[in-house]
């Protein structure tokens, strides 16, 4: 060290400079404590002085209701009624229209985003309680004539004075769901014993496939886009039944890997075989290790259907090759076949994947650096994702069936900060107690009068699981910061997904 005027100066002793140091730490402290205490007096004095204008006299009852000062939002437009920001039908021409790039989540910015409260169509009307909102709806609730005129000869729904009717129809299952999906018991077992737990349902109507499932235990996520159709999934969820917007298009799904028991598309018109697969890619990825593929409609049964389908046999017959040489590639195969309905089921080991690594394969294994969970305004790749083999206990032949698998701790808890067995069973016992306590603070959870829940910040989905002998069905939530828990939810026999609030 130097002086300024340049000559040598002595290093300061340690000793000398530790007892300064210590001594303002310490200043430090006792000054902090004591801003603090201000503080906390202070904020005292205002709770009770708030306190004090509630509470008028001591003789009244000491629970008092809180004072909380109003805000208050107008009233939307009326033409408002159907509103959904992030899929809004006004802002579409905006993005563009290579693979319906613009039916995905368009969040507006801030200065677009409205602050005003979206109405009911006119004349809303309660609804119809579970589960006789299975199979009708009022009219005036979703009133969306362009799926009643389209729709209607195909027996998806149907029209009659002021409500809509749900025979149980489809495209693909024109003599009734209950009796399609009886013959898909006959081709997967494994929906009858409780091995098949969730599923979800891609391009999903009017969700009625998922709304026959959940008679024989099986709990579906029926997803569909904002598009000509208007909003299916309102028609859904107005049912009861669980679902959620959402479209195969370019960011992955909402979900984490390795999720649904089962995936499901009826005559869903998505081209699994263009882009080079990248949609089947999106299935496989969040499907679980034995979980299972449905696909009916084009090209399956080509050979009874093919002049219905403005086409040649010798294109479908193609298309279906095609179809199941990519299915083969990523190391699914053909379960069963039969009529309009044909199976395939996700490799259960990783003895499959090693072919992905030579140099020619296609598609190619992801790399590592690719985050299987990772879903979130995620875009596709064109690659598999090769499930963790550590993740024994989570493929289809060991998780255990429902309905034990909802208390049995998953083993993707221990991928999860501070996860473990323990921290399981305190969160399901915590649970336990609160929702006995919501009960008491609101008396219709619990009965038929409140179906369709959203649990905006599960954990490990135990509000989900106390409920679960209630008429009501749970999304569980899990935030896109926050700890990765979706995974325990999925592997519990729950549906959720992420979303960034």
């Amino acid at each position: 060290m130097k002086h300024k005027d340049g000559k040598p100066g002595s290093h300061p002793d340690k000793n000398s400079r530790a007892f300064p140091m210590a001594m303002m730490f310490v200043v430090l402290c006792g000054l902090s404590f004591y801003l603090g205490g201000i503080f906390c007096s202070e904020r005292d004095k205002i709770e009770v002085k708030d306190v004090a204008k509630v509470v008028s006299s001591p003789k009244e009852s000491s629970v008092a209701p809180l004072q909380i000062k109003s805000t208050a939002f107008p009233e939307c437009s009326s033409d408002y009624q159907d509103y959904t920001p992030c899929t809004d039908p006004r802002r579409w021409k905006k993005y563009g229209n290579h693979r319906l790039t613009f039916m995905e989540r368009h969040c507006p910015p801030v200065f677009e985003r409205k602050e005003c409260l979206v109405p009911p169509p006119e004349g809303y009307k309660p609804p119809i309680t579970w589960p006789k909102s299975r199979d009708q709806c009022w009219y005036r609730n979703v009133p969306y004539d362009w799926i009643n005129k389209q729709k209607s000869n195909q027996n998806w729904l149907r029209k009659e004075g002021e409500k809509f009717l749900f025979p149980g129809g489809g495209t693909m299952f024109p003599r009734g769901v209950g009796a399609y999906v009886d013959l898909m018991q006959d081709l997967i077992p494994e929906m009858k014993d409780g091995t098949i737990r969730t599923a979800i349902d891609t391009g999903c109507g009017v969700a009625s496939w998922g709304g026959d499932l959940l008679d024989r235990g099986i709990l579906t996520v029926s997803l569909a886009p904002r598009d000509n159709h208007e909003a299916q999934v309102q028609f859904a969820l107005e049912r009861g039944i669980p679902a959620i917007l959402g479209i195969i298009s370019t960011q992955r799904l909402p979900f984490p890997s390795n999720a649904f028991d089962m995936a499901h598309c009826s005559r869903c018109l998505i081209p699994w075989t263009e882009f080079g697969g990248i949609y089947l890619l999106e299935v496989h990825r969040i499907l679980r290790p034995g979980g299972f593929w449905v696909l009916s409609g084009p090209p399956v049964n080509y050979e009874n259907h093919w002049r219905g389908w403005n086409t040649t046999v010798e294109e479908q017959k193609s298309d279906y090759e095609k179809l199941q040489e990519l299915l083969t590639s990523m190391c699914f195969k053909l379960y069963d076949k039969k009529d309009d309905i044909a199976v395939w089921q996700k490799a259960s080991d990783n003895s499959c994947y090693s072919k992905l690594t030579y140099p020619d394969a296609y598609p190619p294994k992801c790399d590592d650096s690719l985050e299987p969970d990772s879903a979130w305004y995620t875009p596709f790749r064109p690659c598999v994702v090769v499930p963790s083999p550590r993740i024994k206990k989570s493929v289809m032949e060991s998780i255990p069936k429902w309905p034990q698998r909802l208390h049995v701790t998953p083993e993707r808890i221990l991928d999860v900060h501070g996860g473990s067995a323990s921290a399981f069973k305190h969160d399901d016992s915590k649970w336990k107690i609160r929702a006995k306590h919501y009960k008491k603070l609101l008396p219709a959870l619990g009965s038929n009068k409140i179906r369709n829940v959203m649990d905006m910040n599960t954990v490990y989905g135990g509000f989900a699981a106390a409920v679960i002998d209630d008429p009501l069905w749970v999304m569980n939530v899990v935030s896109s910061y926050a700890a990765n828990t979706l995974p325990v939810v999925f592997d519990r026999g729950l549906i959720g997904t992420f979303h960034d609030w």
